[in-house]
């Protein structure tokens, strides 16, 4: 879930995530002096609490700090191609199903010991150890032979996994999978430092191998990068990067020049739109691989019906929160694959706003006086008010089917924990980002039984059995194909409303260079350089 699952902070669309992800700020000059940061040769911004930089249990994806302090084998670069990160090369099997990576023998941890085999094989076992409590282990490292067994606590070892020699690890994964590397590249699969991990609040000093060491964190204040002169890569050209976390105005302190980079949207992107402001020139609009989706409890009453989840569905007008909320700088979704992603089409047949049809088939459903629908209740992350865009959409459903809904808020710090708890009540607010460019990483990972991130609990065995033949096909063809095909019965049945296709809006300074803004989330900051501003 570049990664991941956006459905934290409770914001519908998925538009507004990148907002959210830069709140938050200071009011400060530099409030980094203090801690030996040159505000000339450091990149700021704002951005969130984490809620741990352990790569094995974080839900956020490599562009974050969690991919600038650790690495793993391969990563993905900024066309969205994996390249060798730690593994300096590979080869595969005929048969696709046994990888043999070639590990760089100049690559070491932050405090210089050099990593190994045994490291890798180490993390990985660690990761899907379920005293660990990894939510996304096995969602990308579960094809490799012996995971499930380790996961199960049936296996202290994972099989699949051969230390051939201090540097070279065979790989062995239960079927011929072309998207295999490309799941390497999430944060899971990163490696970690076995003394370090087994420190108290070893994530506030990890010991990782990124381009980047972690300098100083200090909860809801500040959380500082610096630069690993001995990254096994180049080096990055700027000396830190800082990521203010206290109270402030972001668009404020971009325009005094206290950060260099900020998402906008909403009236504020209208704003800077227009050529006549003075940031219009500082913005980058671009398409980004995510999806907004309410997402539907579909093991439980009413939505276990697909007759009601298609009522609902009917019953919610995209365009409308799209021209009134968004301004108009979101696209309808009618599925779950967003544009850019392999496999995406305009053809999908989706629900649009319909009020008769969706009365018609609450009625179908055997409630044809709303008054007997049961009260849903819509979990949604909040502190103390439900956000504008939750509050339209239970108004709409309201009016247009005449049911009650009562939202739920959870804080947002605490919203991925509860959904993946169960706690998501009949309805919650939900998202997905893509963390590599291959539909496998939305239809399979959010719908298939059992999937971790399925949220919603939805099961089809005919979804689940075409799931599984995409998985193993050769043939790109015939593998897009059976995607569609897959994405047009999941919209059939309703497992989730598909809202929006967000774009990426965001002001960056002119010093910084050599920033791209991509369709997925990517470590880059090794690569960007600072122009002087004296």
């Amino acid at each position: 879930m570049n990664k991941k699952l956006f459905t934290a902070y409770s914001l519908l669309f998925s538009f507004f995530f990148l907002a959210c992800n830069l709140s938050g700020g200071s009011s400060i000059e530099n409030p980094a002096a203090g801690y030996g940061v040159d505000r000339e040769n450091a990149l700021y911004m704002v951005g969130g609490q984490p809620q741990t930089l352990d790569p094995a249990t974080t839900r956020g994806g490599a562009s974050g700090p969690v991919g600038s302090i650790f690495s793993g084998l391969v990563a993905l670069d900024t066309n969205l191609q994996v390249k060798p990160g730690l593994a300096a090369g590979w080869e595969v099997s005929p048969d696709g199903t046994l990888y043999t990576f070639y590990l760089r023998q100049d690559a070491s941890f932050h405090n210089g010991r050099p990593v190994t085999a045994e490291d890798v094989v180490f993390s990985w076992e660690r990761a899907v150890d379920p005293a660990t409590g990894s939510d996304t282990a096995m969602t990308y490292l579960g094809d490799i032979v012996g995971t499930a067994e380790k996961n199960n606590s049936q296996a202290a070892t994972i099989s699949g996994l051969q230390i051939i020699d201090e540097h070279t690890l065979a790989v062995r994964i239960d079927a011929p999978k072309v998207y295999f590397l490309s799941k390497l590249t999430y944060p899971v699969s990163f490696i970690v430092d076995r003394e370090n991990v087994g420190l108290p609040d070893w994530d506030h000093s990890p010991n990782g191998t990124g381009p980047f060491t972690l300098q100083e964190w200090q909860d809801d204040e500040i959380l500082i990068l610096a630069a690993n002169e001995n990254f096994y890569l180049e080096p990055p050209s700027i000396s830190h990067v800082v990521y203010l976390m206290g109270a402030g105005i972001p668009l404020s302190m971009y325009e005094q020049g206290q950060i260099d980079l900020v998402g906008v949207g909403g009236s504020t992107l209208e704003r800077v739109q227009d050529p006549n402001d003075p940031l219009y020139p500082d913005l980058r609009i671009g398409v980004n691989m995510c999806t907004g989706m309410i997402g539907l409890n579909t093991a439980e009453p009413p939505f276990n019906d697909p007759l009601v989840r298609r009522a609902f569905s009917y019953a919610f007008d995209r365009e409308r929160l799209i021209s009134g909320l968004l301004k108009g700088n979101a696209l309808p979704a009618f599925g779950p694959l967003p544009p850019g992603m392999p496999g995406y089409s305009d053809d999908i047949q989706g629900y649009t706003y319909d009020p008769e049809k969706a009365r018609a088939l609450l009625a179908e459903a055997g409630y044809p006086n709303p008054a007997d629908f049961p009260i849903i209740t819509y979990t949604t992350a909040g502190y103390g008010t439900v956000s504008s865009s939750v509050t339209a959409v239970i108004t709409m459903w309201q009016e247009t089917l005449g049911v009650t809904i009562e939202p739920v808020l959870v804080e947002p710090f605490d919203y991925l924990d509860e959904l993946y708890s169960g706690n998501t009540g009949n309805i919650y607010g939900h998202g997905w980002c893509a963390d590599y460019p291959d539909p496998e990483n939305f239809l399979d990972i959010l719908f298939h039984t059992g999937s971790q991130q399925n949220l919603g609990r939805y099961s089809s065995p005919e979804i689940d059995r075409l799931l599984e033949q995409a998985r193993i096909e050769p043939d790109v063809t015939t593998r897009m194909a059976l995607y569609a095909e897959i994405e047009q019965l999941l919209v059939n049945d309703a497992p989730a409303i598909f809202t929006t296709h967000s774009l990426s809006a965001e002001l960056i300074a002119p010093r910084l260079q050599n920033y791209l803004l991509t369709p997925i989330g990517v470590a880059q900051w090794q690569h960007v350089s600072l122009v002087p501003t004296r």
